[in-house]
């Protein structure tokens, strides 16, 4: 049986408590905190750095699930690492040397993995594949919160899917970008294990009940 993880995304959380939204998102039932960091460069926007992963680490005893939209990689890997990041994605087009960006984040004490936008193809899986331990299928192109899922991620999701389950290795396929009540279960049934929420959950009222919805919904799966 498929294990599910929901990671609220605390882009689209309120900055000025940070601390007290990861608590309360995890109390509400989230299995990770998704941590995205941009640079300006690689995607259009600034966020947020190690200092901040620090701050919220003794916050939560979930995993930090760090996604670096930034260019170049290498350098900032370790510093994440240090702030107490469990698992670090970035892009292929980010890294000049892709085997040993992964095996950077590896050497540190995270879990490794691959970030691809909507046309990025996966072909670079192949090399890697021994050194992946999640695969992260942007939905929307990577930048900013509240965008709306695009279909035809729908079919890369279920590529990336085939490609893991031949790799008979136990990598986690996580989906980022529009993922809601609503579309959760297509997600899901497309291969998807882990999903990121942003704007879904963070903004509401009532986040356990809207991860119990997401919950029900993937039950349905």
């Amino acid at each position: 049986m498929t294990t599910f993880r929901i990671a609220p995304s605390i882009l689209s959380a309120d900055f000025a408590r940070l601390g007290e939204e990861v608590r309360h998102v995890v109390a509400a039932g989230a299995d990770m905190i998704h941590f995205d960091v941009m640079d300006n460069h690689y995607v259009p926007n600034l966020t947020i750095g190690p200092m901040v992963c620090e701050a919220i680490r003794p916050h939560v005893q979930v995993p930090i699930d760090v996604h670096l939209m930034v260019k170049p990689v290498d350098r900032i890997i370790p510093d994440f690492a240090k702030a107490g990041a469990n698992i670090i994605t970035f892009h292929p087009e980010a890294s000049e040397h892709i085997d040993r960006s992964l095996q950077t984040i590896r050497d540190h004490g995270c879990k490794a993995g691959l970030v691809f936008n909507p046309a990025t193809p996966l072909h670079v899986l192949e090399n890697v594949i021994d050194k992946v331990d999640i695969v992260l299928i942007m939905s929307i192109n990577p930048g900013f919160g509240g965008q709306t899922f695009i279909p035809h991620t729908l079919k890369k999701i279920a590529q990336a899917r085939k490609i893991i389950d031949e790799s008979g290795r136990d990598i986690m396929l996580e989906v980022d970008g529009g993922v809601k009540i609503e579309n959760i279960a297509e997600i899901a049934r497309a291969g998807a294990d882990t999903f990121v929420a942003g704007s879904a959950i963070f903004g509401k009222p009532d986040y356990k009940a809207i991860i119990d919805a997401m919950r029900v919904e993937l039950s349905k799966v």
